[in-house]
């Protein structure tokens, strides 16, 4: 197989062929590491590479495999992964200036679990600078690039693993997820993206933005890719208290299962209010395809979903500046503009105000959950409202219209995190501008398993992640 067909493989096809010793895991990786040195230039999504490292090591996973060793479900498969996650002796910069020689002397929890299943980290992956935006623009590394069109954003915070996910460099990707950071890039890059509950994935070992709202998660190119990622890092960790030890579920027992019977859940106020008709659209027919295929459609009134976002909003940016605080202080030119102005929102809100989002959190779950899980097993809505913005559109400084701007971009995805409920990001087609659209669909606690056989059914049925950029 030549390199670009061996990256086009999905991740649980070419993790098969692997163990199936029909491909090498040094051939894949040297596809992984010649598809990234052709195409970084363009992408600039690559943090930086390790390559001398991943092909020891993945000469040590095809000397595993010939001895006849235990191998785990990601065995010599190359991933990377956003340059926030923790691995002891290598710097992880998150996308600054601050941290540009920060050497952990910890390995994130995720890392320790995508390596004991054989994964292979190839490279590290570009961000937005400390997580704090949608749009992918970074002042200090400069902004990664989309694969379907290099003038348009790839979407943010987990900008770098939307576009190298997307540009074949790697098979899957962490990324992280407070206000959208997997499911924006998910959705500009032609991507399915996990945001599991809060508590499902340990966060230990993972840069901190808002630790009420943070989550772990994957970005990868197929709905069964995403469920089998999903299912490697999730679980409880003693490192991590918020973690929950409710059981993790098979993720791919039900996968193939369908919808027929599955109530969806379409909401009639919030979520299509501000979305652009070509998005409105591709989520239509998107529903009528689920239709299709024995759903049943339920349109649903979601209660306190504007609370949810302006309380979302309150944590967040209270609970950024205060990790930033010192820095701030003492090194506020080291920051680029953007960056600098949002973490400053955080200084302004009182403390009554952060304390009454953190006691209204429990009381909009229980009545979100009453009322719409009630006549619904899963809510589809869109994941960003727009057709995906070129760079220059998104290159402003932090006036109101960036404000506004940043407010609209995490509109619809907000306000989940708030919630702790599980969403998966989904592709569905393109608008007009060439670019990648998709929706998002949320479902009860710990109900992973749903969202994936949901998304397969409708990947199945269209093929909707079949499609990739040329680049």
């Amino acid at each position: 197989m030549s390199v670009d067909e061996v990256a086009a493989l999905s991740l649980t096809e070419v993790a098969h062929k692997i163990a199936a010793k029909e491909l090498s895991a040094v051939e894949v990786t040297e596809a992984s590491l010649q598809r990234i040195e052709r195409h970084n230039e363009a992408l600039n999504c690559i943090a930086n590479v390790n390559a001398e490292d991943a092909l020891a090591q993945a000469q040590k996973a095809d000397e595993r495999l010939a001895k006849g060793g235990p191998v785990g479900p990601l065995h010599g498969v190359p991933l990377a992964h956003k340059d926030m996650y923790y691995r002891a002796g290598r710097v992880s910069a998150c996308g600054s200036k601050i941290r540009a020689d920060y050497v952990p002397d910890i390995t994130s929890t995720a890392l320790k679990k995508l390596d004991a299943a054989g994964a292979l980290e190839v490279a590290r992956l570009q961000m937005v600078e400390f997580a704090t935006g949608p749009t992918g623009h970074n002042e200090m590394a400069g902004t990664p690039r989309n694969p379907w069109n290099t003038d348009h954003i790839t979407g943010g915070s987990s900008s770098g693993s939307g576009s190298a996910v997307a540009g074949r460099m790697v098979y899957g990707a962490l990324g992280s997820d407070t206000g959208g950071s997997i499911r924006i890039p998910a959705y500009c890059n032609g991507l399915v993206g996990m945001k599991a509950t809060y508590g499902r994935v340990s966060r230990y070992g993972a840069m901190p933005l808002s630790f009420s709202l943070d989550h772990v998660g994957p970005l990868c190119r197929t709905v069964r890719d995403c469920a089998v990622f999903t299912q490697v890092i999730a679980g409880n960790d003693p490192d991590d208290p918020t973690t929950s030890r409710e059981p993790v579920g098979d993720y791919l027992a039900d996968i193939e299962g369908g919808v027929s019977g599955l109530r969806l859940g379409v909401p009639t106020n919030h979520f299509f209010d501000d979305v652009d008709d070509e998005v409105r659209e591709a989520i239509q027919e998107s529903i009528s395809i689920y239709e299709k295929l024995g759903a049943e459609i339920v349109e649903v009134e979601v209660p306190g979903i504007k609370h949810g976002f302006a309380l979302g909003e309150v944590l967040g940016r209270v609970e950024a500046a205060t990790y930033h605080s010192t820095w701030l202080r003492e090194r506020p030119e080291d920051y680029g503009t953007q960056t600098r102005n949002r973490l400053m929102q955080g200084f302004y809100y009182p403390g009554t105000r952060y304390i009454e989002a953190l006691n209204l959190r429990g009381q909009l779950l229980s009545g979100f959950t009453d009322e719409v899980f009630s006549v619904a097993d899963i809510l589809i809505a869109p994941s960003v409202p727009m057709a995906v913005p070129t760079i220059a559109d998104t290159d402003i400084s932090a006036n109101q219209g960036f404000l506004d701007m940043i407010a609209r971009f995490g509109s619809c995805t907000r306000p989940f995190n708030f919630l702790g409920l599980p969403a998966l990001g989904v592709p569905c087609g393109f608008t007009g501008n060439g670019l990648p659209t998709g929706y998002q669909i949320v479902g009860r606690s710990f109900d992973e398993a749903t969202l994936f056989r949901a998304a397969r059914a409708f990947e199945r049925e269209t093929g909707c992640t079949e499609n990739a950029p040329v680049l």
